[in-house]
């Protein structure tokens, strides 16, 4: 199933609405869809590198928004909505797992959730059952899926092709990287 879906996604990368389809699938998978929008916003970038920003644009708005609806089904539907979507995609352990600390550091792992690789909707859902401040939550979210989708777009503009493994293959890690050192100063701070 995931297989056509794929293929699906990557069809409409290359639609002359391209752009309205990505902005869907960015607000579709923050809450439910198991595809991250980066398969569309590639190949679109690669395609038209000179509106690389505006599609980083419409991404980063389209995913904060659809993320804001995660949060919506977390806060107001979980028992009817959240919990079955959770058991479908196989991330009801994870999300038992965050909940125990997320009261403490939630604003921080929207930010890590939303920059890096990890299935945001997980977090969006989550940060609603846990009723996380949603000024915070928007907040977190933009500055992550912004820092996100623009420097993929800027490596795209930049450098075009030849980076277009490197992103698949290296930035995750990368962003995971960067988060663990930005939380790790804070630690340092806080108990110094």
């Amino acid at each position: 199933m995931h297989i056509k879906i794929y293929d699906w996604v990557m069809g409409l990368a290359s639609h002359r609405n391209a752009i309205w389809f990505l902005s869907f699938i960015a607000f579709i998978e923050s809450s439910f869809f198991p595809i991250p929008p980066d398969i569309m916003l590639i190949p679109m970038i690669l395609a038209v590198r000179q509106d690389a920003w505006k599609i980083a644009f419409f991404c980063m708005i389209s995913s904060v928004l659809g993320g804001i609806g995660g949060y919506g089904i977390g806060y107001y539907f979980f028992e009817l909505i959240g919990s079955e979507l959770l058991e479908i995609y196989n991330y009801g352990l994870k999300f038992d797992q965050f909940q125990s600390t997320y009261d403490a550091w939630g604003a921080w792992v929207v930010f890590f959730a939303g920059l890096t690789f990890f299935p945001y909707k997980v977090i969006t859902i989550l940060s609603g059952v846990m009723g996380l401040n949603l000024p915070i939550f928007i907040i977190s979210s933009i500055l992550a899926r912004g820092i996100r989708f623009f420097v993929i777009a800027w490596l795209l503009w930049k450098f075009g092709d030849m980076i277009q493994d490197f992103i698949y293959r290296r930035l995750g890690v990368i962003f995971i990287v960067f988060c663990l050192l930005l939380i790790s100063g804070f630690i340092i701070i806080k108990f110094i």
